[in-house]
């Protein structure tokens, strides 16, 4: 990698900026005394991100949204400012301003100062020097984003709300977070006394997984558990119409509408009262054509494969640890380990590691994100 600019961009000076006015144009490049053209562009993209105390959740996760093209190029073009909120636009725009140095700057490391001071105003535990799940904060940001960015149309609900990010989407609130990450859940339910069935539908950006087993098994194998039938029973027996009481019921989940970026969770951390403990098994996941079809209803004829871009990993137990991220570089295609400030590349088989927590799949190939907009 060429040696950049260890210089560290004045952070304070954007948080104040923010506080006061939204930008009306995407954030200028940084200026440095060598000409943009001089830059190795293999560079871009390969920035670290210095820990502010327990911050390595955050840093991992920045990663892996720093490694979705399309955001990016949304965020670096500008074209996130023609449907910025004027009244909660403030995480939306440090984001942006991040990725502009991530992206664009001549730096080797930078600090997610700003945006964590922004987000930590919405959400006070972020603020504090504490460890966070990373799933969480990925949930937080991608729901801030979209709130910040959303454009709002009327539609008929088609079917009953169970969720917020539901909700939102009955109502035709689209963002860009929807257009790439946005999934559609359906559940057939039947009342097992009467075969009464009733449909249920649910919006997803992280689809939390099950892990059937203690010592290895494979992605497709935690898919199978996730969508296998289930039985609700005692308290969560359900209220059926035509019989009029409550009654067991048989649930069974689909996808109805794959997004083109799936996200999964990997249900790693089991907590029931005082009983806590990490499952360390060692789940294999493909790296390429990783088939949705099977769980995937209406049945398309043409149903994507995806590839994976990006993982979040955990290292430790549920007391305390240390989170990375493994990210795929849309120019040079090869794969980076990035341990906040530090990053080193990695070979194809040191992806498949059994500290996987989060898991980034697409359907569609990356290409280098674009700066230039004219809109």
């Amino acid at each position: 990698m060429a040696s950049r600019s260890t210089k560290m961009p004045d952070d304070f000076s954007i948080y104040y900026l923010l506080k006061g006015v939204l930008p009306l144009e995407a954030p200028e490049e940084p200026v440095d005394d060598e000409s943009r053209e001089e830059t190795n562009p293999q560079c871009q993209g390969l920035t670290g991100l210095r820990n502010l105390g327990n911050t390595c959740y955050m840093n991992a996760v920045i990663q892996c949204l720093c490694s979705v093209s399309p955001l990016v190029e949304y965020f670096l073009s500008g074209k996130y400012v023609a449907s910025l909120s004027k009244e909660n636009g403030e995480i939306a725009t440090a984001f942006a301003y991040l990725l502009n140095d991530m992206w664009l700057g001549d730096f080797d490391c930078v600090s997610p100062e700003v945006f964590r001071l922004v987000l930590g105003e919405r959400y006070p535990a972020f603020i504090k020097k504490t460890q966070q799940d990373a799933q969480e904060f990925l949930i937080y940001v991608l729901n801030e984003l979209h709130e910040a960015l959303k454009k709002t149309s009327k539609r008929r609900n088609p079917g009953t709300s169970s969720s917020s990010w539901e909700s939102r989407s009955c109502v035709g609130e689209s963002s860009i977070i929807t257009r790439l990450f946005e999934g559609h859940l359906s559940y057939d339910v039947m009342c097992i006394e009467c075969q009464t069935t009733t449909y249920k539908t649910e919006i997803f950006t992280v689809l939390s997984l099950p892990i059937p087993y203690e010592t290895e098994c494979s992605l497709e194998e935690c898919l199978e558990c996730f969508f296998q039938q289930d039985v609700l029973t005692w308290n969560n027996q359900i209220n059926c119409s035509s019989c009029g009481m409550k009654t067991d019921a048989a649930v069974k989940a689909s996808i109805a509408k794959a997004p083109k970026m799936v996200i999964f969770h990997l249900k790693r951390f089991d907590c029931q009262g005082s009983y806590k403990k990490k499952l360390t098994t060692d789940i294999y996941y493909p790296l390429n054509n990783l088939d949705l079809s099977p769980y995937i209803y209406p049945l398309f004829r043409k149903n994507p494969k995806y590839s994976l871009f990006a993982v979040v990993n955990h290292f430790g137990d549920l007391d305390g640890g240390h989170y990375t991220a493994f990210c795929k570089h849309t120019l040079t295609q090869s794969w980076y380990n990035f341990d906040d400030s530090r990053i080193s590349e990695i070979t194809e088989p040191e992806v498949q590691t059994s500290a996987a927590y989060l898991l980034f799949y697409s359907s569609q190939t990356f290409s280098m994100p674009v700066k230039n907009y004219n809109g």
